[in-house]
């Protein structure tokens, strides 16, 4: 596991709810932890994937009603992660060693969570989830090979939309970033008035003139929504750590107008912007985010990812970052 007591302790997406079924379990990683998820009496189950008698992976496994045996030596275990049988030697009862390691899980937004420490908050808020006037649309997972801080802080930069994302986000002709607020404090980071022209800003191919608010709740979580007159977009962005150089990228949009536009044709405009950011990302170096504001030169424009930096550093996150 990689030690970083910040991200150990706060809530980390690893797949839709939906995916997690009764009859299969399934292999995530996080922080490098391998994981085996699966859903018993309802309730998804998040555990570390080893077998306590020969470190077999328990994803290869199976359930058996409320069970989750083991493949290679058919060690069964409850949900609560003890060992209740040992076919090899049916009639000896499990040693106490014999427990598999349990950690903390929920669901929110059709996805499901873990933490691999105590978390002292619930999952990242997402505003508009309980609005009835927004409609969401879930899209991803998406792959990096990069850490997920410089995952999140491209989601921060709107610089880069004329020419990462010309046509869609930006246009060449309108490349000025004009002045904006960022504040830092116990609830994160909020950046707003932060104003551009977008040819296409959401997917419906009306061009507008849009005004963001960026908010950073945790680390690895943040929310930006963007408005045009009457119309309100908004994306809630989380990403998972599977490794210090690859991640996994989930959002939700959540928009109050656009219901002419099928759900698919959203999320391929969301698929389309996202893999004109990947090779970016990916390509950035130093691989790990340096929070060292002297590392790199640094413009007003900027102001939001040198929050994001000095953040992560006051908050002491390691992981992904140099």
């Amino acid at each position: 596991m990689i030690r970083d007591p910040v991200l150990q302790n706060d809530w980390h997406p690893l797949a839709k709810s939906e995916d997690v079924r009764e009859d299969i379990v399934i292999g995530g990683r996080l922080l490098g932890e391998d994981l085996a998820i699966w859903r018993c009496g309802g309730e998804v189950l998040v555990w570390k994937d080893l077998c306590m008698h020969r470190g077999t992976r328990l994803s290869l496994g199976w359930i058996d009603g409320k069970t989750l045996v083991c493949a290679y030596h058919g060690w069964t275990y409850d949900s609560t992660g003890r060992c209740v049988r040992m076919p090899a030697h049916s009639d000896q009862k499990p040693p106490e060693k014999a427990q598999v390691t349990v950690y903390k899980s929920k669901e929110e937004y059709g996805l499901v969570w873990a933490s691999l420490g105590d978390p002292a908050m619930s999952v990242p808020p997402f505003p508009e989830w309980g609005n009835r006037e927004y409609r969401k649309i879930l899209c991803g997972p998406y792959s990096y090979s990069a850490s997920a801080p410089r995952a999140i802080e491209n989601a921060l930069d709107v610089a880069h939309f004329p020419f990462v994302h010309e046509g869609l986000l930006g246009d060449r002709k309108h490349t000025e970033i004009e002045d904006y607020e960022v504040e830092t404090g116990p609830n994160g980071i909020v950046a707003k008035d932060i104003r551009v022209w977008q040819p296409d800003p959401d997917g419906t191919g009306i061009g507008a003139s849009v005004s963001y608010t960026y908010r950073v709740f945790r680390p690895l979580s943040m929310h930006f929504s963007k408005s045009s007159g009457a119309k309100n977009f908004a994306i809630f962005f989380t990403v998972c750590p599977v490794e210090e150089r690859k991640s996994i990228a989930w959002l939700w949009i959540a928009m109050d107008y656009g219901n002419d536009q099928s759900a698919d044709e959203l999320r391929a405009f969301q698929d389309k912007v996202t893999m004109q950011d990947v090779p970016i990302v990916e390509s950035q170096r130093p691989e790990l985010l340096p929070l060292d504001l002297q590392a790199e030169l640094h413009l007003r424009s900027d102001r939001t990812s040198i929050a994001y930096r000095k953040w992560l550093r006051e908050l002491g996150v390691s992981f992904g970052t140099a």
